[in-house]
Parts: structure tokens; sequence; C-alpha cells
């Protein structure tokens, strides 16, 4: 079975923030979820690169637009690595192959009598690169995301016949209330297409910088329908000399901003409609990260945490277990480095961390290294049991933060058991061998199990715990809590997550 997970692709006109780490995180942790459980998976990120906003950008900096995304699209890239995530291509809508896919669905679009030429005029934002309905624009003339004053412009371009779409799109939120994920943004969608929708702009003729027109060369297409296209245009060259769309589309998950919505849930369907092309089986739309005085980070307003001072202060997977668990994936929530480092200390190194070490240090010391050989214990086992299949019914919903919480849970019970069976008391009591041998056993089973379904939101941490117990194996059917298990050997490990000032 297969599963396409993508990320919205980024813009170019600045470098990479937290928003976008936190994004890319998220589909990185379904992607490694699902490869974990045998299904062949794509997932696709990138840099959205023509359009206004990256063409004002560049002059604001006396460059042309493509030195500038040429630029910012190696500082995306090189954040990849930096997050460890395990993205299968990266897409620049520069790319000529996307150009020339872009060219021939839209061309189809064309052809199938859904586009129009007709003198525009309206309010528009020049950062959004979207021209605002009256019910969207704020008190002042402002664009409701930017806090910019609109601009009113009027120009002839090719029109996309949305209006046309009313009574499909309409269809398909009857018949598929999972569409659009969480259900507020499903109403939020339905409500907008509820109020009627009117034709929009498919080609700017000022604008130089974006994909040309193929029947009207004087023309590019309007950046969003460039963009938007790049989920279906990237698998048909994502990998040299073979086409992947029959394999992979429709994309199972396309996650996005709750900034985007309108465009991913009312044009994107639209447009695959007029292209004869199968839409997604999801969208699905997250909140907002807010700083500290509870608006959306801006660098303009001073409240952005700094995803590399994170990485470079406690590490990856610190961040990427901290942006999955502190703000439940779908909704706004605060954020910021004093509630990074709380969660780093309280959970990741006195909780996971100290559980982990405690483990490997009583079974060095008491049993030499050697795991035993024994039945677990049916009081853990019970804890555990379901678990695997409840953290995957939650992602399968894209609930990262759910099943993260799921999984915390039982580390807070493992950790209970270690005093509850007070080891090092047993360890004294030659008659309590046995029970040593349980006690043992079932915690190297439990961290085992914990770190299987850790494994895709901090995969270097895991990795290493899990080498150490002497089973480096990631694949979900160990991730169940066994009724025994086989005797193995464990080895030293430093400690994953180091207090602070060690």
């Amino acid at each position: 079975m297969s599963f396409y997970v993508t990320t919205p692709i980024y813009y170019v006109n600045a470098q990479p923030h937290l928003g976008h780490a936190y994004t890319t995180i998220a589909c990185d942790v379904l992607a490694r979820h699902m490869r974990q459980r045998g299904e062949d998976v794509f997932f696709l990120t990138g840099t959205d690169e023509h359009g206004e906003p990256v063409a004002d950008a560049a002059h604001a900096l006396g460059i042309e637009p493509k030195e500038l995304a040429d630029r910012n699209a190696e500082r995306f890239k090189a954040l990849m690595p930096r997050l460890d995530v395990s993205n299968d291509f990266f897409i620049r809508t520069s790319d000529p192959e996307h150009e020339a896919r872009v060219q021939q669905v839209l061309q189809r679009v064309h052809d199938n009598g859904h586009v129009y030429k007709g003198l525009y005029e309206g309010w528009y934002c020049p950062r959004c690169a979207d021209f605002k309905v009256e019910n969207e624009i704020l008190e002042g003339n402002l664009c409701p995301i930017h806090e910019i004053e609109l601009v009113r412009e009027k120009e002839e371009n090719w029109f996309f016949r949305l209006s046309t779409f009313q009574g499909p799109l309409e269809q398909l939120y009857a018949e598929r209330p999972d569409f659009v994920m969480p259900r507020r943004h499903f109403n939020e969608a339905s409500a907008f297409i509820a109020q009627g929708l009117q034709d929009v702009s498919l080609s700017r003729a000022r604008l130089k910088w974006g994909v040309t027109v193929p029947w009207d060369p004087s023309h590019v297409f309007y950046v969003w329908f460039d963009a938007l296209l790049n989920y279906y245009t990237a698998l048909g060259y994502a990998r040299p000399g073979e086409d992947l769309t029959d394999r992979y589309w429709p994309a199972t998950y396309h996650v996005i901003g709750k900034d985007i919505l309108k465009f991913h849930t009312v044009f994107w369907p639209a447009m695959l409609m007029a292209a004869d092309i199968q839409v997604p089986d999801h969208v699905f739309v997250h909140g907002f990260l807010l700083g500290s005085d509870g608006r959306k980070m801006s660098k303009s307003l001073g409240n952005v945490l700094d995803p590399f001072e994170v990485i470079d202060e406690l590490g990856t997977d610190a961040l990427r277990f901290y942006l999955m668990r502190d703000v439940a994936f779908g909704s706004d929530g605060g954020v910021g480095m004093d509630a990074v480092r709380a969660r780093y200390e309280a959970e990741l190194a006195n909780e996971y961390g100290n559980l982990a070490s405690r483990t490997l240090a009583m079974i060095l010391r008491y049993r030499d290294g050697n795991v035993p050989a024994t039945a677990t214990d049916s009081e853990l086992t019970a804890e555990f049991d379901g678990l695997p299949e409840h953290v995957a019914s939650l992602l399968d919903r894209a609930e990262p933060t759910q099943a993260l919480e799921a999984i915390w849970q039982r580390v807070r019970r493992c950790n209970r058991y270690v005093e509850e069976r007070a080891p090092w008391v047993l360890a004294r009591d030659g008659g309590s061998a046995p029970q040593l041998d349980q006690t043992l056993a079932s915690l190297a089973a439990g961290v085992r199990s914990l770190s299987v379904l850790l494994h895709p939101y901090m995969p270097a941490s895991t990795a290493r715990l899990l080498d150490a117990l002497g089973e480096p194996e990631f694949a979900y059917s160990h991730a169940s809590f066994p009724a025994s298990v086989n005797e193995g050997r464990v080895s030293p490990l430093e400690p994953l997550f180091p207090k602070r000032g060690q």
C-alpha cells in the first residue's frame, strides 16, 4: 500500500524559520511511522519560487529573482538534514520539469473549457500574492494574514472558471467528511464554498517571473496555480527515467498551515477536477505557533523561536520532540525557549532518558549485561496491550501529538514500575532472583517497545538506545510488548539527554 505525504512548498523570499521546521517534522513523523509499518512511502517537500513576493524581495536586494531563489532554496535544502528529515524528493518550482508539467496540466484545463480571458480588478496583497474578497478584508483595508494595506489592482488576465465547480465541490465535501481535517477547518472550507464561488485569476500579464502560459506567452501563471501543482508534477520526475504518478497519486496527506487553507481546500481540488485528475485523500490543516505575546510568530514582531538555537543547545531530537509534544497538532499554541528547556529536563532527561539509563545500568550491574530470558510481568504487559495499534490509528488520522501522549503515558508507567519493584532491593536478596529476572526482562521489553514507537519522533536517540539494547530494529512488529523475552546482551550508553550544564 502506498502512502504519499507532502509539506506545503516554502517561499524563497526569506530564510527558513520555525514554522517550516514544524510542518516538515510533522510530515517526517508520519512518513517514518508508515515506513516502519512496511508501507510504500513517498515524502515530498520543496520551495515555491515564482510570483510577486519573490520578485519583490529580489528587486529589494538588487538581484534577479532566480538568484534569490537559488540562494534561499539551498538554505531550505540544508535545513532538511539538520532536522533529520527523510524526504524522498525536494522540488523547486523553477525546475524545468515542473514548469513543463504545469503547462501540460493547465493546457488540459484550458482545452476542457475552464479558462477564459477577462478584466480583473480587486484588492491585492503582494505578500500573499492573492486577491482578497470583501469579507476577508480587515478594517482599514488590511490583509487578514499580513496586516498590511491592500493594493487596488486592475489588469487583463486569464480566468479559471472556479464557479463551475460549486456543485462538484459541495458534493466532494458531502461525500468525504474527512477530506479536510481537523473538522473545524472542514467547516471553514465548507462555509467558504457555501458563500458562492467566483471565478479567479489564472494568469498575470505584467509579471515575468513565473511559468509561461502556453496558449498566451505574454502571460505567466498566477503563482498559486503553479505552486499547487507541485504535489502532482514532482511524481513525474522525482526519480530519473521513472514516472511515479500511478504509484503514489492521489496523495494521502497534504499537510498545510491554516493561512493557506482556501487555496488547498477550494482552488486545488477544483483545478484537479478541471484537469480530470483525482483529488487527494486528505488535506490536514495545522495551526499557528504563537510567540510569548500570543501572536503568530514573526521576525518583524521579534517573537520568533529560532529552531537552530534549539538544535545547537539541546539537539535535533529535542526540537522534534518539543514541536510534536507541546502544541496539539492542528491547533494554535504558544512556544518558547523556556518551554523547550522545561520539556527537555522534565521529560527527555528525567523520564525517558532516565528510564533508559537505569534499565541498562541495572542489567549491566545485576546480570553482567545479559537480559534474562524469562516471562515478562503480566501487569506491565497489560499496560502495553493494544498500544502499537492505538498509536497507529492516531497517526493514520495525522494526530502525532495525541499518539506521542499515549506513548509517554507508558514511559511514566515504566518509571513507576522501577520504583514499585525496586530492583536494587531484589538484588540484595538471593531468594528474589526470579523476581529480579522478571523485572529486568520486563523493563528491557518496555524500553524496546517505547523506543520503536518513539523512533519517528526522535530517530537518532532511539537508534542509539536500541543499539545499546542489542536490538537495532525499527520495524513496527517490534513495538509489541512480548509475553517473554529471549536472552540478549546490552552495552553501556552515555546519557541520551544529558542534564544541561553536564
